[in-house]
């Protein structure tokens, strides 16, 4: 890891810059499959399953007697443990519901605030290496409760035609609608436009490689809206002498793990705590089975030294980093004055993968900066916020003078005219 004392604040965007990989093509590849799937379908979406994943599948629906094989196949501790997952994600994102919001904000004038569920989602769950069985529960969780009509899965097949048994438990568990064996810029494409076995859906969710997120990018100028921009994952920490190094150094590791272009920091007033946690990072690495990932991502990773905690804290809002474990003297001041992170861990005992796998709240985070204006998944981003608003006699002639006044200064006559009508109606007393 690269360590860097005491940086200068100008420095800081390049230090803290992610190393996201660039493809110069990708965007054209994306358009020309999305092209391809909008026009000829299914037919569009098997050639690039064959062309990506190497696999012909006879349908892309998953049947029922598929589920029920993947059921049996998932070993009962896992059962038991993605119950326990789904128990306490339910119970976090369930307390989410607000109320109607109602205000009569002058006599006669009423108005009121509802929120009603996006009825077609789709969620995109990637396969690979590391089928995220947990983002199923992330995702179809708060759909269901959000009371979505239909949730759309759409994942990779592996070669031999199948989605992993734990994606398929985990989706059957959770009230997913409808699962699909198709991934990358075709699955998108197919959730766009929707295809003879895809249906098209409002809203798409859910992490991917690069050309997944382009994709889901591309699928917003066909009236698609996607849960946020994504990127590689990210952690940082903010650690001084009373963090434990293992501790650390085994959470920047989980982070380094899920892939070559991820990124990890540390942050710290103690120069003695990131010597030791880089010798643990060293010792820990070696007994990963993922070691080779998780070392190209520990190459473009930071350990950096600052002063005191305001500049730490100053840093730290500059970069805003998806996850942020926070485990110093002065805990509060971090958490009273962050500005900018997608999820926040407090303490030597709350790791990361705490929030990735069980403790209730939502792994499916703002990446690559995005903290700064956008929020993690919740339960508002399966639903709608509705206005409404009801006016009687009193409220209009309350409120009537000032409505004709502006739209006359903006030059807008029928708004005028279809305030001054009824005004003129209630003085003849129609």
């Amino acid at each position: 890891m690269n360590k860097i004392y005491n940086p200068k604040p100008e420095t800081w965007s390049s230090i803290l810059e992610r190393p996201t990989k660039t493809v110069d093509d990708i965007e054209a590849t994306v358009k020309e499959i999305f092209k391809e799937v909008q026009k000829k379908g299914d037919e569009a979406v098997a050639k690039y399953t064959w062309l990506f994943d190497g696999v012909a599948v006879d349908t892309m629906i998953v049947s029922e007697a598929e589920i029920q094989e993947a059921i049996a196949a998932v070993p009962q501790e896992l059962k038991e443990a993605i119950a326990l997952a789904k128990s306490n994600i339910t119970a976090f994102h369930r307390a989410q519901k607000t109320e109607r919001v109602a205000v009569e904000t002058v006599t006669g004038v009423a108005c009121w605030q509802e929120k009603r569920p996006i009825q077609k989602v789709g969620l995109y769950i990637p396969g690979g290496t590391a089928p995220l069985f947990s983002t199923v529960l992330m995702l179809a969780v708060p759909a269901e409760i959000a009371g979505c009509n239909e949730i759309v899965l759409c994942s990779p097949p592996d070669k031999g035609g199948k989605i992993n048994p734990a994606i398929l438990f985990s989706a059957n568990l959770c009230g997913v609608t409808k699962i699909m064996k198709v991934g990358g810029i075709q699955a998108i494409a197919g959730l766009t436009f929707g295809t003879e076995s895809i249906p098209k859906v409002y809203k798409i969710f859910g992490p991917g490689n690069q050309f997944v997120t382009v994709a889901k990018q591309l699928a917003t100028q066909f009236g698609v809206a996607i849960d946020m921009p994504a990127g590689p994952s990210e952690l940082l920490i903010v650690a001084d002498d009373t963090a434990v190094p293992a501790f650390v150094a085994s959470d920047l590791l989980s982070q380094a793990e899920h892939g070559a272009d991820s990124q990890v920091i540390l942050v710290s007033t103690s120069k003695k705590l990131i010597e030791a946690v880089a010798d643990e990072v060293a010792t820990q690495i070696e007994a990963l089975p993922r070691k080779a990932i998780a070392e190209k991502a520990i190459a473009n990773s930071k350990l950096i030294f600052v002063e005191n905690d305001q500049i730490a804290l100053d840093l730290i809002n500059e970069y805003g980093p998806e996850h942020f474990i926070v485990c110093t003297a002065n805990d509060d001041f971090y958490i009273d004055k962050i500005e900018n992170a997608g999820s926040v861990f407090i303490g030597n005992y709350t790791p990361e993968s705490a929030g990735d796998y069980a403790s209730g709240t939502n792994h499916t985070l703002p990446t690559n900066g995005y903290a700064k204006n956008y929020s993690g998944v919740n339960l508002d981003s399966f639903m709608k916020t509705m206005t409404f608003q009801k006016i009687n006699e009193q409220g209009i002639q309350a409120i009537g003078k000032a409505i004709e006044i502006m739209a006359d200064a903006e030059g807008l006559q029928a708004h005028k005219n279809a305030v001054t009508l009824r005004l003129k109606a209630l003085e003849n007393g129609k």
